[in-house]
């Protein structure tokens, strides 16, 4: 059964950057659909928002995002907006990174966004303008030390973001990719807290070590993302289309 509503798809919609999107779009009238691994924390973003479909999912796994995608479809119709959010980080020294490490961020970081895009791409097809939205980083644009892994998937999800943009340049689909700086999300209060317990550093002390990268001197808000992605999703972006659109604070120019 689908609805008149347009239909946006979030992965990573449990929490950090995927759930402050999820739940702005569904304010802004979208259909919303979240994936996630955590069920629990789905079900938490989607209560009491009408209609918010939650699918269980890890986007590694090409053949449960076909399922989630198709079951996502049946009930809301064609994904107008897909905004891939999905993303994980681990740190560690590079040659202390094992192959391990590197193909579960992989797996996550770029794999993710091929299996949503090519699932939704057939039925996107024939609606008359939809978008991609692929939430990089900063790290998709610049090094930082003791991430490789993160920073080399993140550089691979912009060369899809751009590569797949050219392909669909002949349609009304665009393709773009969001990239925040550090953002005020669990994952960088995990590693405050993570810096604490390792240095004994203060945590205003280990604050910084984010927020220091900001020429503005803060954590980027994600409600400034979902902004970007309002933005991106609306017929006045209907021309931007393969861009990195850097949300840092100055911190790339």
């Amino acid at each position: 059964m689908t609805t008149g509503r347009r239909h946006a798809l979030v992965t990573g919609g449990g929490s950090g950057i995927g759930r402050a999107v999820a739940l702005g779009l569904a304010d802004a009238g979208w259909q919303v659909t979240i994936l996630g691994r955590n069920e629990a924390r789905l079900a938490a973003v989607a209560q009491g928002h009408d209609g918010m479909l939650a699918l269980g999912c890890d986007v590694g796994d090409e053949a449960a995002v076909t399922a989630a995608v198709e079951q996502a479809i049946e009930r809301h119709g064609p994904v107008g907006l897909l905004v891939n959010g999905a993303g994980i980080v681990e740190t560690a020294p590079f040659g202390k990174s094992p192959d391990a490490l590197w193909d579960r961020l992989w797996r996550t970081n770029v794999m993710g966004a091929v299996h949503t895009s090519r699932a939704v791409l057939p039925a996107m097809r024939a609606l008359p303008a939809a978008r991609i939205v692929n939430i990089a980083s900063t790290a998709s644009l610049k090094g930082y030390a003791y991430v490789s892994a993160y920073t080399a998937t993140k550089h691979a999800l912009l060369g899809m973001t751009r590569a797949l943009a050219l392909e669909l340049v002949g349609t009304a689909i665009t393709v773009n990719a969001v990239c925040p700086g550090y953002a005020d999300t669990d994952i960088v209060h995990d590693a405050v807290a993570n810096i604490v317990a390792r240095t004994g550093r203060s945590e205003a002390d280990a604050m910084a070590t984010f927020t220091g990268a900001n020429p503005q001197g803060r954590l980027i808000d994600p409600a400034e993302i979902l902004g970007t992605v309002l933005w991106l999703a609306s017929d006045a972006a209907r021309s931007v289309t393969g861009q990195a659109i850097v949300v840092a604070g100055g911190e790339i120019m």
